[in-house]
């Protein structure tokens, strides 16, 4: 047990999370005791009416659990909206964004391509969750009331695309396989239950990691992993094992986002003629499975806590994975889409012209404008989302002058 201490959930999310519980722990026993990381993964998150994007639960913003690029600063979608205006010379003027999280991206877009002359744009949202629809609608409503009537929501994908495609944190949300290599054998790392311990639930009005839920703990276990997944994982570590060589470690965990390289893949299948532009945290291939990198990159959030535990209040808390972006390059390419560019999110941003957009904003008030340029650093310093954050863009009957990507390209590296 850690000694880190959460904020307490009031007593229908906590309900909510030990129906959830109870689920995931049967699932478990009728699977014999074990269920792969990815499915418990996918019930945390997306459980109909319990998981964390499917349920109730506030996530976005200083109420929720984090805080995403487009609430920090509207100059996000400024400098988004130049590179869609790019597109738009060569393509219909639709935006189809999947995993719109609260809407504020897709209003800010909606602002700034209309003061570009794209006031004509066709708006389209893919969202499953009927609650995260409801909050958008809200979001666009409250901050572009007269262009919300061009904006519509999707519950299945589009047979076919045409446009432009964006995805903001969308690929380290969907479930991943892990993995864990020692001594030369591939594991695959699982999900087991440690019933009739209820340690830990609440301790002095605080929750606890590690603590049980609905009267049951859920715990890590490892079993040999199945000959197609042990052959993938090894091939994704052969060339980095080689490079470490002596330096590799023994004992070595991390993951295989399996499902964020089948998305991809499915998405360019469907895209008739456009772009995709895809912003999120992770590194290439040969950082992500680095060696100093032995615990791999699940992370959780919780009332903007970022921990370690999985198993903390399930729908309750996001988890996620960092995005390997050299196996979603590889995916897009074997789908036949071609690389448009690879870069941080602040080279991005530069070279989308968020410096010239921040000098057209009147520096009065001042409060406001102290606001604006602390929520710019965020979006750009190295310590925070600038260097961590990456932007990768494909695209199919579209020329190779993306100009988020004209400077600082990082393609050579994946």
């Amino acid at each position: 047990m850690t000694s880190i201490e959460f904020p307490v959930p009031d007593a229908a999310a906590q309900q909510a999370s030990d129906l959830l519980s109870r689920r995931i722990a049967q699932r478990i026993r009728a699977a014999g005791g074990w269920i792969g990381f990815d499915a418990y993964m996918q019930a945390a998150l997306y459980e109909p009416g319990l998981g964390y994007y499917s349920g109730g639960a506030v996530k976005f913003g200083p109420a929720g659990d984090f805080v995403t690029a487009p609430e920090i600063s509207p100059l996000f979608a400024a400098c988004l909206a130049r590179q869609c205006a790019q597109w738009f010379g060569h393509l219909p003027q639709r935006i189809h964004e999947f995993g719109a999280g609260s809407g504020a991206l897709a209003a800010d877009l909606l602002l700034e391509l209309e003061r570009l002359g794209h006031a004509e744009l066709d708006y389209r949202i893919v969202e499953l969750s009927g609650e995260l629809r409801e909050r958008q609608r809200r979001t666009i409503e409250a901050r572009a009331p007269a262009l919300a009537g061009r904006v519509q929501w999707l519950d299945r994908w589009p047979d076919e695309i045409e446009g432009v495609v964006l995805g903001n944190e969308l690929l380290d949300a969907i479930p991943a396989r892990l993995f864990r290599l020692r001594d030369g054998q591939v594991l695959e790392r699982g999900v087991g239950l440690e019933e009739g311990d209820a340690r830990g639930a609440a301790v002095h009005g605080a929750v606890t990691a590690g603590g049980a839920t609905a009267g049951v703990r859920f715990g890590w276990r490892e079993r040999p992993a199945d000959p197609a997944f042990a052959a993938a994982v090894r091939a994704r570590l052969a060339a980095p094992i080689a490079e470490a060589g002596a330096d590799w470690p023994d004992d070595y965990e991390s993951e295989l986002g399996e499902q964020a390289q089948a998305w991809v893949a499915e998405l360019a299948g469907r895209l008739r003629h456009g772009a995709l532009l895809l912003v999120d945290y992770g590194f290439p291939a040969r950082e992500y499975y680095h060696p100093q990198r032995r615990l791999g990159t699940l992370m959780c959030h919780y009332r903007h806590i970022a921990h370690g535990d999985p198993f903390l209040l399930p729908g309750l808390q996001d988890l996620t994975v960092h995005v390997d972006f050299s196996a979603v390059a590889q995916a897009a390419a074997g789908a036949g889409l071609d690389l448009l560019g690879y870069t941080s999110q602040a080279a991005l941003l530069f070279n989308l012209g968020l410096v010239e957009r921040l000098q057209e904003i009147p520096m009065e008030p001042a409060a406001e404008y102290l606001k604006l340029t602390q929520g710019v650093k965020r979006l750009i310093s190295e310590a925070e989302m600038g260097e961590l954050f990456k932007a990768i863009a494909f695209g199919r009957g579209l020329p190779g002058d993306a100009l988020g990507f004209l400077r600082s390209d990082r393609s050579g590296g994946l």
